[in-house]
């Protein structure tokens, strides 16, 4: 199958949402296509028909906004304006003289090829998530923040029936008091981040009153529920046989060191952690846009360096809906001005302008807050499985960097095998880093997924 599109969304989260509405009311016709069997991306993940969910909303904050997208994309797919390609699960972009060809795997068993050419694309292909190791963090019982969310989204079931939520980052506040109004108990939120430095940056995120009312009302129900809030503390260790029992908690200085006799273990049969986000790049990497640290690097259209390119949401930066929505507008009014050979004029999206600069000052500051604690990577005991793929332990990396001198991921990687197995090093590469000293740089690979050698061979010559 090949379709000829003006424009090509990959990713229908926020971003890719409001790039392709913004398109495709001005004229340009798109294809939208997304990994997920409906659209919302992760943070407007929505129940599976089939469970017949009555009050969805319940799950939600910002409601509203995804009525008003939902309804949006809606009415346009059934005039023809916009193609929803669901379960298509994008591994290459290539351009082609002035074009591009988006080879994606369709289904559940994603064994058939697919071919979408496209004048132009936006990336909007969200984040994922960083999750460092630690004893015992491969039990079962023990997931991501937010596979714990998604699971209650998506699923409408609860991960565990007495929960810990731990680790750093905004992701932790919506995911206890998620699982906590869904019925599960909450024993703790861990959280790593100091009070303090909250305090210290009151300015910057004073910029952004709604987002502090939502953190205020999301206390509200910690209170309501009667989560214990472990603020400057950090997960030790998880303990467990055949599944998790327990984990074991301790209090950070200033300087992120463990305080002596602040171990506490708390008893629970399951573990939400995470350690923020990361961008989700293997695309752009592939098309050889530049990147700005794991960013993607954009100018004020939402362009990359590459023509033809465009890129927003958290794969320019991890920064919430709010930014996503305000980058995808941007991008989807320059893509049509420049698909139909015009200057966009920046002064018709002035609004989202002003939205993007506030919010990206806003989550700059809580990137600074939320930032995993010094030393955790001299807390992995050397028997720690760092690479879940490859079963490489921290000993194994810390032996190639010192006795063998790695000096970048790669060499760790070749010397180790971490970050060769399935995930490609997206789940070990900031735990490598970390183990290691060298700093997180993306790895360029050809394919942003593994790939039936059938659809390989299938493909034309050319």
């Amino acid at each position: 199958m090949t379709e000829r599109a003006h424009l090509a969304v990959l990713g229908a989260g926020p971003a890719g949402l409001a790039g392709a509405l913004a398109a495709t009311a001005r004229g340009v016709r798109v294809t939208l296509v997304d990994a997920a069997e409906r659209a919302g991306g992760q943070f407007y993940r929505q129940p599976a028909r089939a469970l017949g969910a009555r009050r969805p909303e319940a799950l939600h904050h910002q409601w509203k906004t995804w009525e008003r997208l939902r309804d949006g994309i809606d009415r346009h797919i059934a005039a023809g304006h916009i193609t929803h390609l669901t379960d298509h699960h994008v591994w290459c972009v290539v351009r082609e003289s002035g074009t591009f060809a988006v080879h994606a795997l369709r289904g559940p068993d994603q064994d058939e090829g697919v071919a979408v050419r496209a004048d132009a694309v936006l990336l909007a292909t969200g984040g994922y998530e960083r999750v460092l190791p630690f004893p015992g963090w491969t039990l079962p019982g023990v997931v991501t923040a937010g596979g714990a969310q998604a699971m209650l989204k998506g699923g409408l079931v609860l991960p565990g029936r007495r929960v810990v939520v731990g680790g750093t980052g905004p992701l932790l506040l919506p995911v206890a008091t998620g699982l906590a109004a869904a019925g599960a108990r909450v024993a703790a939120l861990v959280e790593a981040a100091d009070p303090g430095a909250v305090l210290r940056r009151t300015p910057a995120l004073a910029a952004e009153p709604g987002k502090l009312a939502e953190a205020a009302w999301y206390a509200g129900q910690l209170v309501r529920h009667k989560v214990r809030m472990l603020a400057r503390h950090t997960v030790l260790e998880a303990h467990g046989t055949d599944r998790l029992e327990a984990v074991t908690v301790a209090a950070l200085d200033r300087e992120g060191r463990i305080r002596t006799g602040s171990a506490r273990r708390i008893p629970c049969d399951t573990l939400a952690v995470g350690h923020g986000m990361l961008p989700h790049t293997d695309l752009a990497e592939t098309l050889g846009c530049a990147l700005t640290g794991t960013d993607v690097r954009v100018d004020h259209e939402q362009r990359t360096d590459v023509p033809g390119v465009w890129a927003a949401g958290e794969t320019t930066g991890i920064g919430g809906a709010a930014l996503a929505l305000a980058e995808g507008h941007i991008a989807g009014r320059s893509i049509a001005a420049r698909l139909r050979g015009t200057s966009p004029d920046p002064r018709s999206w002035a609004a989202a302008a002003r939205a993007r600069t506030r919010q990206r000052a806003f989550f700059a500051a809580l990137e600074a807050v939320y930032a995993p604690p010094p030393g955790w990577a001299d807390r992995i005991t050397d028997d720690t499985v760092v690479c879940r793929c490859e079963e490489v332990t921290a000993g194994q990396v810390r032996t190639a960097a010192g006795k063998l001198g790695a000096g970048d991921l790669r060499t760790a990687k070749l010397l180790t095998r971490a970050g060769m197995g399935w995930c490609q090093g997206r789940m070990c590469a900031p735990a490598v880093a970390g183990l290691t000293g060298c700093p997180l740089t993306p790895g360029r690979r050809p394919f942003a997924r593994p790939v039936p050698l059938g659809v390989l061979a299938a493909l034309p010559e050319d």
